[in-house]
């Protein structure tokens, strides 16, 4: 079972950044594809971004776009956002999920097989 753990969240002031990482723990056999998703309070949750197994490639949601960087470590399994020029409304829990190298990556969140626990971000005004 592949299991991803995220950590970093916390509290930040509007216009500060913010690294929050996941590590991918378990029986990992394969590549994964890595995507963040958020949920605000009373919103659905929604695709952040998106980066191949390989780094190669990576998707970003419209409104995080210049502002945040997914990269990747496959060496210690770890995929990082970077969250620069946050704004209240990045306000949410972050959550990490893995999908299987040999499918395509993917903004869609029905379409990832491994979800983490989540790890809270606030930005204050």
């Amino acid at each position: 079972q592949v299991q991803p753990v995220e950590s970093g969240g916390g509290l930040v002031q509007a216009g500060g950044s913010l690294r929050i990482s996941c590590v991918l723990s378990g029986l990992i056999s394969r590549g994964y594809h890595m995507g963040w998703f958020r949920q605000a309070p009373g919103k659905e949750r929604e695709f952040v971004a998106a980066i191949s197994w390989s780094g190669r490639s990576t998707f970003y949601g419209d409104s995080v776009k210049g502002r945040f960087t997914i990269s990747r470590d496959n060496a210690k399994n770890t995929v990082y956002l970077q969250m620069n020029s946050l704004k209240p409304e990045d306000t949410a829990v972050y959550y990490c999920a893995a999908r299987s190298q040999y499918e395509l990556v993917s903004s869609k969140q029905n379409e990832y097989d491994y979800w983490g626990q989540g790890t809270q971000v606030t930005v204050s005004s």
